[in-house]
């Protein structure tokens, strides 16, 4: 089967399009850590200068993070999430906990996240409406995308 010319509309390709590049998802980590400064990154995250320099200005042009200046000679700029930004730390979550579990085999955690609660964070996604756990089997998509049904564009 050939590939479309158009793929599926999708708001996940378009997140992963902004923060699926390489460090993107890191720099969020750090700074939603409270390390915002470019040398904290940079060591934090291991990334060349040069990338993450480019990760960080699409960050800011995007509205996921802010840039303020904290030092005028030499200038010298910090990161930190806005609204938007915030609403990715719980992805970031479970990501972390989807790695703890499926990668970490020893069960040797790198960080363990404490919730206010005073008990360990284990993220889990939840109905909005009902307040049940979301699970595979109880969800249902309905393409809102014309020409689109669930297993492909519609026949023409």
């Amino acid at each position: 089967m050939a590939a479309t010319k158009d793929p599926r509309p999708c708001s996940i390709a378009d997140a992963l399009a902004l923060v699926g590049e390489k460090y993107s998802l890191l720099v969020l980590r750090e700074v939603c850590l409270g390390n915002g400064r470019f040398d904290q990154l940079v060591r934090n995250i291991g990334a060349p200068r040069d990338i993450l320099a480019a990760r960080l200005k699409r960050l800011v042009e995007a509205g996921i993070l802010t840039k303020r200046l904290y030092s005028e000679r030499p200038q010298r700029f910090e990161y930190r999430a806005t609204a938007a930004g915030l609403e990715l730390e719980p992805v970031l979550m479970s990501l972390k906990e989807w790695g703890d579990r499926h990668l970490r085999k020893d069960g040797d955690r790198p960080m363990v996240i404490e919730h206010i609660c005073g008990n360990e964070l284990v993220p889990v996604v939840t109905c909005s409406a009902c307040g049940e756990e979301v699970r595979h089997e109880d969800l249902t998509a309905h393409p809102q995308t014309p020409g689109w049904t669930v297993s492909g564009p519609a026949a023409a």
